[in-house]
C-alpha cells in the first residue's frame, strides 16, 4: 500500500455489508480495525448494535478491532473519548508496523478523526442542569435551537438528552477552546453504496434474524443487570423499541413495525451525513455493495494504487 496513506475508512449505511468489507481487507492487507460505531463501545449490547463478531473470523485468522465493547452500558460515551480512545488505537496499530483500517457508520465519530477535531471534554454544570430541570422537552429544544441549528434530533429526543446538549453547547460558548493536537491523516475514504430497496429488504431480514437471536432476551439481562429503561432508551433504535416492548409499553407488532421504520429512517440520516461530508470537501470512492467481494477488494486495491 503505497506510504502516503495513513488509513483507509470504509463507510456506509446499516445493513450495507461495511464490516464484511472491512474485516476481508483487513485480512488481504495484514491490516486491524478501528471501529466508528457509537454503539458498539458498550460491553453486553451485542445483538442490538449489531456487532457481528463473526465477520471478524477470516480463513482460520481473527482479524484485530478495537473500540468494541470498551465501556460498560449506561454510561454516556462521547465523540471526545472516542477521538481519545481512536488515537490510542490508530497508534498502537502503527507502532506495530500494520494498517489501521477505520470502519463504521456514525458520521460525527468518522469526520472527527478524519477531520481532526480539537474538542474539549465537557464536566457536568449542576447549577444550569439544576436549572433546567423543570422545563419541558419542547422548551428544551427551543433553548436548544438558540445555541445552534438543530441537524441531529436525536439530540433531544428525551429531557435528559437536551440538558446535555445545552451544557455542551453553553460549555464552549463561555471556555476559550485551547488547541488540542490531533494529526492530519491522509486517508483513502472507501463508500459502500447500496441500492434503497436492497437496504430496505435487508434492514427487515437482519431485524427479524436479531429478533430470532434474542435481543428481546439481551435487553431483559441488561434490565436485570441494573440498568433503567431510561438508559437503554437513550441509546435509540433497537434499545428504545424492544425496551418498550419488553417493559409492556408496545406489543410485538407494534414495535416490529416501529423500528423497522426507525431503522429505514436511521440509514437515511446516515447518507445524508456522508453526502454532507463530500460537500465539505472529503473526496468518498463509492463501491456497489452488491458486488462480489473480491471485485470490491480490487476496486480497493487500484485506488490504493493511483496517485
Amino acid at each position: 500500500m503505497p506510504h502516503r496513506y495513513d488509513l483507509i475508512t470504509i463507510l456506509g449505511p446499516t445493513a450495507s455489508g461495511k464490516t464484511a468489507l472491512a474485516a476481508a481487507l483487513a485480512y488481504e492487507l495484514d491490516a486491524e480495525i478501528i471501529s466508528a460505531d457509537s454503539r458498539q463501545v458498550y460491553r453486553g449490547m451485542d445483538i442490538g448494535t449489531g456487532k457481528d463478531l463473526a465477520d471478524y473470523a477470516i480463513g482460520g485468522k481473527h482479524i484485530p478491532y478495537h473500540l468494541i465493547d470498551i465501556v460498560e452500558p449506561g454510561y454516556k460515551y462521547n465523540v471526545f473519548e472516542y477521538q481519545r480512545d481512536f488515537l490510542s488505537a490508530y497508534e498502537g496499530i502503527r507502532r506495530r508496523g500494520k494498517w489501521p483500517i477505520l470502519c463504521g457508520g456514525t458520521g460525527l465519530y468518522l469526520e472527527s478523526v478524519l477531520k481532526g477535531y480539537r474538542l474539549l471534554p465537557v464536566p457536568e454544570n449542576p447549577e444550569l442542569r439544576a436549572r433546567l430541570s423543570g422545563m419541558t422537552l419542547e422548551e428544551l429544544t427551543e433553548l436548544l435551537r438558540t445555541y445552534k441549528t438543530l441537524h441531529n434530533t436525536t439530540d433531544v429526543d428525551t429531557p435528559k438528552r437536551a440538558i446535555r446538549a445545552i451544557e455542551i453547547e453553553e460549555f464552549y460558548r463561555t471556555t476559550p477552546v485551547s488547541e488540542r493536537s490531533f494529526p492530519r491523516l491522509e486517508g483513502l475514504i472507501v463508500g459502500v453504496s447500496i441500492d434503497r430497496d436492497l437496504r430496505r429488504e435487508k434492514i427487515t431480514r437482519r431485524l427479524r434474524q436479531r429478533l430470532d437471536e434474542g435481543m428481546a432476551d439481551e435487553v431483559r439481562q441488561l434490565l436485570a443487570k441494573g440498568l433503567t429503561p431510561d438508559d437503554l432508551i437513550y441509546y435509540g433504535l433497537e434499545y428504545k423499541y424492544v425496551t418498550l416492548y419488553v417493559t409492556g409499553q408496545l406489543s410485538f407488532a407494534d414495535m416490529f413495525t416501529r423500528l423497522e421504520t426507525a431503522i429505514h429512517q436511521f440509514a437515511k440520516r446516515q447518507m445524508t451525513w456522508f453526502r454532507g461530508m463530500e460537500r465539505r470537501g472529503f473526496v468518498i470512492h463509492w463501491v456497489d455493495a452488491s458486488l462480489p467481494m473480491e471485485e470490491k477488494i480490487a476496486f480497493i486495491r487500484r485506488k490504493l494504487q493511483e496517485n
